[in-house]
Protein backbone atom coordinates (compact mmCIF):
# COMPACT_ATOMS: atom_id res chain seq x y z
CA UNK A 1 0.00 0.00 0.00
CA UNK A 2 1.10 3.64 -0.83
CA UNK A 3 1.95 6.26 1.67
CA UNK A 4 1.02 9.25 0.70
CA UNK A 5 0.05 12.29 2.95
CA UNK A 6 -3.56 13.61 2.67
CA UNK A 7 -5.54 12.04 5.31
CA UNK A 8 -6.21 9.21 7.13
CA UNK A 9 -3.91 6.62 9.14
CA UNK A 10 -1.27 7.05 6.80
CA UNK A 11 -1.34 11.18 7.28
CA UNK A 12 -1.24 10.57 10.91
CA UNK A 13 1.55 8.40 11.06
CA UNK A 14 3.87 10.51 8.14
CA UNK A 15 3.30 13.95 10.61
CA UNK A 16 4.35 11.69 14.10
CA UNK A 17 7.23 10.52 11.84
CA UNK A 18 8.58 14.53 11.29
CA UNK A 19 7.53 15.87 14.26
CA UNK A 20 9.52 13.22 16.01
CA UNK A 21 12.55 13.76 13.83
CA UNK A 22 12.54 17.66 14.32
CA UNK A 23 12.20 17.09 17.45
CA UNK A 24 15.49 15.39 18.07
CA UNK A 25 17.22 17.69 15.63
CA UNK A 26 16.09 20.56 18.00
CA UNK A 27 17.92 18.75 20.92
CA UNK A 28 21.07 18.42 18.90
CA UNK A 29 20.85 21.84 17.25
CA UNK A 30 20.19 23.39 20.94
CA UNK A 31 23.45 21.48 22.36
CA UNK A 32 25.75 23.42 19.99
CA UNK A 33 23.90 26.90 19.55
CA UNK A 34 24.78 28.66 22.66
CA UNK A 35 28.56 28.16 21.06
CA UNK A 36 28.28 30.14 18.06
CA UNK A 37 29.37 34.02 17.98
CA UNK A 38 32.16 35.93 20.09
CA UNK A 39 30.23 35.65 23.23
CA UNK A 40 29.60 32.45 22.51
CA UNK A 41 30.22 29.99 25.61
CA UNK A 42 31.69 26.81 26.49
CA UNK A 43 30.30 23.28 26.73
CA UNK A 44 31.29 20.63 29.46
CA UNK A 45 31.38 16.94 28.17
CA UNK A 46 31.84 13.99 30.68
CA UNK A 47 31.72 10.29 30.50
CA UNK A 48 31.03 7.71 33.10
CA UNK A 49 34.28 7.91 34.01
CA UNK A 50 34.52 11.59 35.07
CA UNK A 51 36.69 12.13 32.32
CA UNK A 52 35.95 15.99 31.30
CA UNK A 53 36.35 17.61 27.84
CA UNK A 54 35.81 21.38 27.81
CA UNK A 55 35.35 22.69 24.21
CA UNK A 56 33.59 25.43 22.24
CA UNK A 57 33.78 23.24 18.85
CA UNK A 58 30.91 21.99 17.27
CA UNK A 59 31.61 18.90 15.69
CA UNK A 60 33.61 18.07 18.76
CA UNK A 61 30.35 18.62 20.71
CA UNK A 62 28.77 16.52 18.70
CA UNK A 63 30.37 13.33 17.86
CA UNK A 64 30.66 13.01 21.99
CA UNK A 65 27.38 13.50 22.80
CA UNK A 66 25.48 10.01 23.79
CA UNK A 67 23.23 10.04 20.71
CA UNK A 68 21.05 7.08 19.91
CA UNK A 69 18.19 9.03 17.36
CA UNK A 70 18.35 7.71 13.90
CA UNK A 71 17.36 11.59 12.95
CA UNK A 72 19.85 13.12 15.10
CA UNK A 73 22.87 10.96 14.01
CA UNK A 74 22.41 12.28 10.29
CA UNK A 75 22.53 15.44 11.56
CA UNK A 76 25.81 14.53 13.20
CA UNK A 77 27.12 12.90 9.95
CA UNK A 78 26.41 16.24 8.10
CA UNK A 79 28.65 18.18 10.47
CA UNK A 80 31.23 15.53 10.39
CA UNK A 81 31.17 15.76 6.87
CA UNK A 82 31.62 19.82 6.98
CA UNK A 83 34.67 19.39 9.12
CA UNK A 84 36.30 16.48 6.83
CA UNK A 85 35.37 19.11 4.06
CA UNK A 86 36.50 22.20 5.05
CA UNK A 87 37.27 22.05 8.64
CA UNK A 88 34.92 24.53 10.13
CA UNK A 89 31.42 26.00 10.18
CA UNK A 90 30.05 22.82 11.72
CA UNK A 91 28.14 24.56 14.57
CA UNK A 92 26.56 26.68 11.50
CA UNK A 93 25.92 23.72 9.61
CA UNK A 94 23.62 22.36 12.63
CA UNK A 95 21.85 25.49 13.37
CA UNK A 96 20.82 25.97 9.72
CA UNK A 97 19.88 22.62 9.46
CA UNK A 98 18.06 22.48 12.76
CA UNK A 99 15.99 25.82 10.94
CA UNK A 100 15.30 24.60 8.34
CA UNK A 101 13.63 21.31 9.81
CA UNK A 102 12.17 23.26 12.10
CA UNK A 103 10.27 25.69 9.61
CA UNK A 104 9.67 22.54 7.42
CA UNK A 105 7.25 21.55 10.12
CA UNK A 106 5.95 24.13 10.60
CA UNK A 107 4.71 24.50 6.97
CA UNK A 108 3.67 20.67 6.67
CA UNK A 109 1.39 21.55 10.25
CA UNK A 110 -0.26 24.51 7.88
CA UNK A 111 -1.73 22.46 5.26
CA UNK A 112 1.72 22.72 2.89
CA UNK A 113 2.44 18.85 1.08
CA UNK A 114 6.40 18.20 2.34
CA UNK A 115 6.79 17.53 -1.67
CA UNK A 116 6.24 21.19 -2.16
CA UNK A 117 8.42 22.41 0.75
CA UNK A 118 11.19 20.05 -0.14
CA UNK A 119 10.55 21.54 -3.65
CA UNK A 120 11.15 25.09 -2.54
CA UNK A 121 13.61 24.43 0.08
CA UNK A 122 15.94 23.12 -2.81
CA UNK A 123 15.73 26.05 -5.36
CA UNK A 124 16.32 28.20 -2.19
CA UNK A 125 19.82 26.81 -1.57
CA UNK A 126 21.09 26.55 -5.25
CA UNK A 127 19.68 30.02 -5.51
CA UNK A 128 21.21 31.36 -2.30
CA UNK A 129 24.74 29.26 -2.87
CA UNK A 130 24.91 31.33 -6.25
CA UNK A 131 24.18 34.48 -4.69
CA UNK A 132 26.83 34.00 -1.92
CA UNK A 133 29.56 33.11 -4.51
CA UNK A 134 28.37 36.73 -6.25
CA UNK A 135 29.44 38.34 -3.15
CA UNK A 136 32.68 36.67 -2.68
CA UNK A 137 35.71 39.24 -2.49
CA UNK A 138 39.19 37.20 -4.00
CA UNK A 139 42.45 36.63 -2.37
CA UNK A 140 44.96 37.45 -4.79
CA UNK A 141 47.92 37.99 -2.04
CA UNK A 142 48.50 35.70 1.41
CA UNK A 143 50.35 38.79 2.70
CA UNK A 144 46.94 40.41 2.53
CA UNK A 145 45.56 41.76 5.82
CA UNK A 146 42.47 40.06 5.78
CA UNK A 147 43.59 36.51 6.11
CA UNK A 148 45.12 37.77 10.13
CA UNK A 149 41.00 39.11 10.30
CA UNK A 150 39.67 35.21 8.92
CA UNK A 151 42.20 33.40 11.46
CA UNK A 152 40.93 35.37 14.29
CA UNK A 153 37.41 34.76 14.19
CA UNK A 154 37.54 31.20 13.37
CA UNK A 155 40.33 30.92 15.93
CA UNK A 156 37.62 32.65 18.40
CA UNK A 157 39.98 35.84 18.98
CA UNK A 158 43.11 34.55 19.85
CA UNK A 159 45.03 36.37 18.52
CA UNK A 160 48.43 34.37 18.83
CA UNK A 161 46.77 31.41 17.26
CA UNK A 162 46.09 33.55 14.44
CA UNK A 163 49.38 34.67 14.08
CA UNK A 164 51.05 31.58 13.92
CA UNK A 165 48.47 30.30 11.13
CA UNK A 166 49.20 33.34 8.86
CA UNK A 167 52.58 33.28 9.31
CA UNK A 168 52.63 29.32 8.19
CA UNK A 169 50.21 30.64 5.81
CA UNK A 170 52.78 33.16 3.88
CA UNK A 171 55.69 30.44 4.48
CA UNK A 172 53.97 27.62 2.47
CA UNK A 173 52.08 30.03 0.03
CA UNK A 174 49.37 30.50 -2.49
CA UNK A 175 50.27 27.29 -4.35
CA UNK A 176 50.86 25.05 -1.61
CA UNK A 177 47.41 26.44 0.29
CA UNK A 178 45.74 26.14 -3.31
CA UNK A 179 46.64 21.94 -3.60
CA UNK A 180 43.16 20.05 -3.35
CA UNK A 181 44.92 17.43 -1.17
CA UNK A 182 46.99 19.68 1.00
CA UNK A 183 45.47 20.96 3.96
CA UNK A 184 47.24 23.73 6.59
CA UNK A 185 45.28 22.26 9.93
CA UNK A 186 47.64 19.03 9.48
CA UNK A 187 50.45 20.84 10.30
CA UNK A 188 49.00 21.87 13.62
CA UNK A 189 50.25 20.30 16.75
CA UNK A 190 49.46 21.44 20.23
CA UNK A 191 51.65 20.48 23.12
CA UNK A 192 51.80 21.09 26.78
CA UNK A 193 54.93 23.13 27.68
CA UNK A 194 55.85 24.30 24.09
CA UNK A 195 56.06 27.25 22.94
CA UNK A 196 54.15 29.35 20.32
CA UNK A 197 56.33 28.61 16.94
CA UNK A 198 56.14 28.26 13.40
CA UNK A 199 59.00 26.63 11.36
CA UNK A 200 59.61 25.20 7.52
CA UNK A 201 59.58 21.36 8.12
CA UNK A 202 58.21 18.43 9.99
CA UNK A 203 57.41 17.41 13.51
CA UNK A 204 56.98 13.66 14.02
CA UNK A 205 55.13 12.80 17.32
CA UNK A 206 57.66 9.66 18.18
CA UNK A 207 60.92 8.72 19.50
CA UNK A 208 64.20 7.17 17.93
CA UNK A 209 63.98 3.97 17.49
CA UNK A 210 66.83 3.45 20.63
CA UNK A 211 68.57 5.86 22.89
CA UNK A 212 71.76 4.80 21.18
CA UNK A 213 71.39 6.30 18.08
CA UNK A 214 72.50 9.34 17.76
CA UNK A 215 70.17 13.03 18.77
CA UNK A 216 71.16 15.12 15.74
CA UNK A 217 72.09 14.59 11.90
CA UNK A 218 72.83 17.17 10.02
CA UNK A 219 72.90 17.44 5.76
CA UNK A 220 71.49 13.82 6.09
CA UNK A 221 70.21 11.65 3.07
CA UNK A 222 66.42 10.13 4.23
CA UNK A 223 65.05 6.66 3.36
CA UNK A 224 61.17 6.88 3.70
CA UNK A 225 59.84 3.10 3.79
CA UNK A 226 56.12 2.84 3.29
CA UNK A 227 56.30 -0.88 4.76
CA UNK A 228 58.18 -2.76 7.48
CA UNK A 229 61.87 -2.56 7.43
CA UNK A 230 62.20 -6.66 8.31
CA UNK A 231 62.66 -9.92 5.82
CA UNK A 232 59.82 -10.57 3.60
CA UNK A 233 57.51 -12.99 5.43
CA UNK A 234 56.05 -16.56 4.19
CA UNK A 235 53.23 -18.64 5.61
CA UNK A 236 53.46 -21.06 8.30
CA UNK A 237 52.51 -24.12 5.73
CA UNK A 238 55.56 -23.11 3.32
CA UNK A 239 57.79 -22.91 6.32
CA UNK A 240 56.49 -26.42 6.99
CA UNK A 241 58.31 -27.55 4.03
CA UNK A 242 61.87 -27.98 3.25
CA UNK A 243 61.86 -25.58 0.09
CA UNK A 244 60.14 -23.17 2.28
CA UNK A 245 62.99 -23.61 4.85
CA UNK A 246 65.41 -23.13 2.02
CA UNK A 247 63.67 -19.96 1.12
CA UNK A 248 63.07 -18.39 4.70
CA UNK A 249 67.11 -18.67 4.88
CA UNK A 250 67.66 -16.87 1.54
CA UNK A 251 65.34 -13.95 2.56
CA UNK A 252 67.14 -13.49 5.99
CA UNK A 253 70.23 -13.55 3.74
CA UNK A 254 68.81 -10.73 1.43
CA UNK A 255 67.88 -9.18 3.90
CA UNK A 256 71.14 -8.60 5.75
CA UNK A 257 72.38 -7.60 2.33
CA UNK A 258 69.77 -5.05 2.06
CA UNK A 259 70.39 -3.34 5.34
CA UNK A 260 74.27 -3.75 4.55
CA UNK A 261 73.78 -2.08 1.61
CA UNK A 262 71.87 1.11 3.04
CA UNK A 263 74.67 1.70 5.57
CA UNK A 264 77.22 1.56 2.78
CA UNK A 265 74.83 4.39 0.93
CA UNK A 266 76.10 6.42 3.82
CA UNK A 267 71.45 6.64 4.45
CA UNK A 268 71.57 8.66 7.48
CA UNK A 269 67.55 8.83 8.75
CA UNK A 270 65.36 6.36 8.36
CA UNK A 271 61.33 6.02 8.99
CA UNK A 272 59.16 3.72 8.88
CA UNK A 273 55.18 2.91 8.75
CA UNK A 274 55.96 -0.24 10.65
CA UNK A 275 58.20 -1.96 12.65
CA UNK A 276 62.21 -2.57 12.50
CA UNK A 277 63.57 -5.70 12.54
CA UNK A 278 66.34 -6.61 15.59
CA UNK A 279 68.96 -7.12 13.38
CA UNK A 280 68.13 -4.08 10.79
CA UNK A 281 68.36 -1.97 14.23
CA UNK A 282 71.38 -2.79 15.40
CA UNK A 283 73.60 -2.59 12.46
CA UNK A 284 71.94 0.86 12.05
CA UNK A 285 72.75 1.87 15.35
CA UNK A 286 76.06 0.80 15.22
CA UNK A 287 76.01 2.81 12.13
CA UNK A 288 75.04 6.24 13.76
CA UNK A 289 72.19 6.74 11.95
CA UNK A 290 68.74 7.82 13.04
CA UNK A 291 65.39 5.62 12.80
CA UNK A 292 61.96 6.14 13.56
CA UNK A 293 59.53 3.18 13.41
CA UNK A 294 55.80 3.44 13.24
CA UNK A 295 54.81 6.86 11.64
CA UNK A 296 51.77 7.20 10.45
CA UNK A 297 50.96 7.46 7.01
CA UNK A 298 50.42 11.54 7.23
CA UNK A 299 53.48 11.90 8.87
CA UNK A 300 55.08 10.09 6.19
CA UNK A 301 53.74 11.55 3.12
CA UNK A 302 54.53 15.30 4.70
CA UNK A 303 58.28 13.99 5.47
CA UNK A 304 58.57 12.41 2.34
CA UNK A 305 57.04 15.87 0.60
CA UNK A 306 59.53 17.90 2.06
CA UNK A 307 62.53 16.28 2.00
CA UNK A 308 62.15 14.97 -1.67
CA UNK A 309 62.06 11.50 -0.92
CA UNK A 310 59.63 8.82 -2.60
CA UNK A 311 58.17 6.22 -0.23
CA UNK A 312 58.87 2.76 -1.51
CA UNK A 313 57.98 -0.89 -0.21
CA UNK A 314 60.75 -3.15 1.25
CA UNK A 315 60.69 -4.27 -2.00
CA UNK A 316 62.91 -2.15 -3.60
CA UNK A 317 65.78 -2.60 -1.11
CA UNK A 318 66.41 -5.27 -3.65
CA UNK A 319 67.49 -2.75 -6.29
CA UNK A 320 71.22 -1.37 -7.37
CA UNK A 321 72.75 1.08 -4.71
CA UNK A 322 72.23 4.25 -8.41
CA UNK A 323 68.66 3.30 -8.38
CA UNK A 324 67.80 3.49 -4.88
CA UNK A 325 69.48 6.54 -4.55
CA UNK A 326 66.78 8.56 -6.63
CA UNK A 327 64.33 7.40 -3.96
CA UNK A 328 66.26 9.16 -1.09
CA UNK A 329 65.60 12.74 -0.04
CA UNK A 330 67.33 14.98 2.04
CA UNK A 331 67.24 17.45 5.02
CA UNK A 332 69.15 20.37 6.72
CA UNK A 333 68.67 19.08 9.72
CA UNK A 334 66.88 16.33 11.94
CA UNK A 335 67.00 16.26 15.80
CA UNK A 336 65.07 14.90 18.94
CA UNK A 337 63.88 17.32 20.90
CA UNK A 338 63.57 15.33 24.23
CA UNK A 339 61.74 17.50 26.52
CA UNK A 340 58.78 17.18 24.17
CA UNK A 341 59.20 14.05 23.11
CA UNK A 342 59.03 14.38 19.46
CA UNK A 343 61.43 14.80 16.39
CA UNK A 344 62.28 17.87 14.04
CA UNK A 345 63.40 17.53 10.67
CA UNK A 346 64.17 21.00 8.95
CA UNK A 347 65.07 22.37 6.00
CA UNK A 348 63.88 19.79 3.31
CA UNK A 349 64.97 19.12 -0.44
CA UNK A 350 61.45 19.12 -1.58
CA UNK A 351 58.89 21.25 -0.84
CA UNK A 352 58.40 23.84 1.73
CA UNK A 353 56.36 22.48 4.35
CA UNK A 354 55.50 24.18 7.43
CA UNK A 355 54.65 23.26 10.93
CA UNK A 356 52.36 25.28 13.33
CA UNK A 357 53.22 24.17 17.24
CA UNK A 358 50.49 25.86 19.40
CA UNK A 359 51.41 25.95 23.15
CA UNK A 360 49.44 24.90 26.20
CA UNK A 361 50.31 25.42 29.60
CA UNK A 362 48.42 22.47 31.02
CA UNK A 363 47.41 18.98 30.13
CA UNK A 364 43.71 20.15 30.28
CA UNK A 365 43.89 22.81 26.84
CA UNK A 366 45.93 21.10 25.16
CA UNK A 367 43.36 19.43 22.80
CA UNK A 368 41.23 22.99 22.76
CA UNK A 369 44.16 24.61 21.54
CA UNK A 370 44.89 22.61 18.60
CA UNK A 371 41.41 22.21 17.43
CA UNK A 372 40.71 26.27 17.33
CA UNK A 373 44.11 26.54 15.27
CA UNK A 374 42.85 23.78 13.46
CA UNK A 375 39.78 25.77 12.65
CA UNK A 376 41.77 29.27 12.20
CA UNK A 377 43.97 26.77 9.83
CA UNK A 378 41.05 25.65 7.66
CA UNK A 379 39.62 29.29 7.70
CA UNK A 380 42.64 30.49 6.21
CA UNK A 381 43.04 27.75 3.57
CA UNK A 382 39.59 28.30 2.71
CA UNK A 383 39.76 32.17 2.37
CA UNK A 384 42.80 31.42 -0.11
CA UNK A 385 40.68 29.35 -2.02
CA UNK A 386 37.53 30.64 -2.70
CA UNK A 387 37.53 34.05 -1.04
CA UNK A 388 35.88 35.58 1.84
CA UNK A 389 32.05 37.61 2.81
CA UNK A 390 31.58 39.59 5.85
CA UNK A 391 30.63 37.67 8.87
CA UNK A 392 28.46 37.44 11.61
CA UNK A 393 25.57 36.77 9.69
CA UNK A 394 25.42 39.80 7.66
CA UNK A 395 26.12 37.82 4.41
CA UNK A 396 23.19 35.25 4.83
CA UNK A 397 20.97 38.55 6.13
CA UNK A 398 21.43 39.82 2.40
CA UNK A 399 21.25 36.62 0.76
CA UNK A 400 18.13 36.25 3.08
CA UNK A 401 16.73 39.84 1.45
CA UNK A 402 17.64 38.60 -1.92
CA UNK A 403 15.82 35.66 -2.11
CA UNK A 404 12.43 36.97 -1.01
CA UNK A 405 12.74 39.00 -4.07
CA UNK A 406 12.60 35.61 -6.06
CA UNK A 407 9.48 34.22 -4.14
CA UNK A 408 7.27 35.48 -6.82
CA UNK A 409 9.22 33.17 -9.16
CA UNK A 410 8.21 29.79 -7.48
CA UNK A 411 5.04 28.13 -8.61
CA UNK A 412 2.13 27.18 -6.00
CA UNK A 413 3.14 26.32 -2.77
CA UNK A 414 6.82 25.82 -3.11
CA UNK A 415 7.04 29.11 -2.47
CA UNK A 416 6.41 28.22 1.36
CA UNK A 417 9.94 25.98 0.92
CA UNK A 418 11.48 29.20 -0.34
CA UNK A 419 10.50 30.81 3.18
CA UNK A 420 11.84 28.23 4.84
CA UNK A 421 15.85 28.48 3.32
CA UNK A 422 15.08 32.42 4.09
CA UNK A 423 14.40 31.65 7.82
CA UNK A 424 17.38 29.61 8.06
CA UNK A 425 19.58 32.10 6.42
CA UNK A 426 19.12 34.65 9.54
CA UNK A 427 19.49 31.98 12.38
CA UNK A 428 23.11 32.63 12.25
CA UNK A 429 22.81 36.29 12.92
CA UNK A 430 19.89 35.68 15.46
CA UNK A 431 21.84 32.85 17.67
CA UNK A 432 24.98 35.24 17.65
CA UNK A 433 23.12 38.09 19.02
CA UNK A 434 21.17 36.02 21.59
CA UNK A 435 24.35 34.92 22.86
CA UNK A 436 25.72 38.92 22.67
CA UNK A 437 22.80 39.61 25.15
CA UNK A 438 20.35 40.90 22.87
CA UNK A 439 16.95 40.50 21.95
CA UNK A 440 17.34 38.31 18.28
CA UNK A 441 14.08 39.28 16.77
CA UNK A 442 14.60 42.71 17.13
CA UNK A 443 18.11 43.15 16.05
CA UNK A 444 17.90 40.60 12.89
CA UNK A 445 15.09 43.50 11.74
CA UNK A 446 17.72 46.44 12.27
CA UNK A 447 20.05 44.51 10.16
CA UNK A 448 17.34 43.94 7.76
CA UNK A 449 15.89 47.16 7.52
CA UNK A 450 19.80 49.02 7.73
CA UNK A 451 21.07 47.25 4.47
CA UNK A 452 17.75 48.14 2.49
CA UNK A 453 18.18 51.47 3.12
CA UNK A 454 21.84 51.96 3.02
CA UNK A 455 22.00 49.73 0.36
CA UNK A 456 24.73 48.14 1.87
CA UNK A 457 25.27 44.66 2.45
CA UNK A 458 28.21 44.64 4.71
CA UNK A 459 25.98 45.66 7.64
CA UNK A 460 25.66 43.33 11.15
CA UNK A 461 25.57 43.93 14.56
CA UNK A 462 29.09 44.72 16.72
CA UNK A 463 28.54 42.53 19.94
CA UNK A 464 29.62 44.67 22.04
CA UNK A 465 27.48 47.37 21.40
CA UNK A 466 24.23 45.99 19.80
CA UNK A 467 24.70 48.51 17.39
CA UNK A 468 24.84 48.59 13.78
CA UNK A 469 28.24 48.04 11.85
CA UNK A 470 30.23 47.10 8.68
CA UNK A 471 31.76 43.98 8.94
CA UNK A 472 34.54 43.84 6.98
CA UNK A 473 35.41 47.33 8.46
CA UNK A 474 35.14 45.67 11.82
CA UNK A 475 37.48 42.61 10.80
CA UNK A 476 34.23 40.30 10.76
CA UNK A 477 34.39 37.74 8.05
CA UNK A 478 34.45 34.64 7.19
CA UNK A 479 35.66 32.26 4.23
CA UNK A 480 32.94 31.35 1.30
CA UNK A 481 33.87 27.63 1.09
CA UNK A 482 32.65 27.54 4.59
CA UNK A 483 29.77 29.28 3.98
CA UNK A 484 28.81 27.46 1.08
CA UNK A 485 29.50 23.71 2.51
CA UNK A 486 27.32 24.65 5.59
CA UNK A 487 24.26 25.65 3.64
CA UNK A 488 25.01 22.67 1.37
CA UNK A 489 25.11 20.36 4.24
CA UNK A 490 22.37 22.14 6.20
CA UNK A 491 19.61 22.07 2.83
CA UNK A 492 21.04 18.04 2.45
CA UNK A 493 20.27 16.82 5.90
CA UNK A 494 16.97 18.66 5.99
CA UNK A 495 15.48 17.26 2.90
CA UNK A 496 16.35 13.80 4.13
CA UNK A 497 14.54 14.36 7.60
CA UNK A 498 11.64 15.91 5.64
CA UNK A 499 11.55 12.95 3.14
CA UNK A 500 11.03 10.18 5.84
CA UNK A 501 7.37 9.67 6.30
CA UNK A 502 7.84 5.96 8.74
CA UNK A 503 10.22 5.43 11.00
CA UNK A 504 10.17 1.33 11.79
CA UNK A 505 12.46 -0.39 13.86
CA UNK A 506 14.98 -2.30 11.84
CA UNK A 507 15.86 -6.26 13.17
CA UNK A 508 19.64 -7.07 12.72
CA UNK A 509 20.63 -10.56 10.93
CA UNK A 510 19.89 -12.77 13.77
CA UNK A 511 16.49 -11.67 13.77
CA UNK A 512 16.13 -9.66 17.17
CA UNK A 513 15.08 -6.06 17.73
CA UNK A 514 17.85 -3.76 18.07
CA UNK A 515 18.82 -2.50 21.19
CA UNK A 516 19.83 1.03 22.30
CA UNK A 517 17.78 2.91 19.87
CA UNK A 518 15.32 5.93 20.66
CA UNK A 519 11.91 5.10 22.73
CA UNK A 520 8.88 5.44 20.64
CA UNK A 521 10.30 3.74 17.25
CA UNK A 522 7.37 1.13 16.62
CA UNK A 523 6.97 -1.94 16.00
CA UNK A 524 5.51 -3.67 13.08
Amino acid sequence: MSRKQGGGADADSALAALMTNAEAVRAITSAVEGTIGPKGLDTMLVDRFGEVIITNDGVTILEKMDINHPAAKMLIHAARAQKDEVGDGTTTATIMAGALVSEGLTQVLRGVPVARVIEGIRFGIEEAAKQLKARAVTVDDVQADCLFDVARIAGREYVDIAHLVVEAARLIGRGKLKEAHFKLSDTVLAQEGAENEVFLGVIIEKERLNQDMPLTVEDAKVMVLDDALAPEELGEEALGTEAGFKRYLELQEEFRQNIAKLVEMDIQVVLTDRAVDSAAEEAFTDAGMFVVSQVNATDLRRVAEHTGARMVKRTALKKEKAELQRYLGKVERVYAEEKLGHIRMLGGAGKPMATILVGAATAEVVGERERIAKDAASSVQAAVKSGYLPGGGAAEIAVARELERHRDRMKGMAAYGLDCVSAALKRPLAQIVDNAGFNPLEKVEEVLAAQASQSKELLGIDCESGAVADMLQAGIMDPLEVKLHALKAAGEVAVAILRIDTIIRKRDENGAPQQGMEEGLPDF
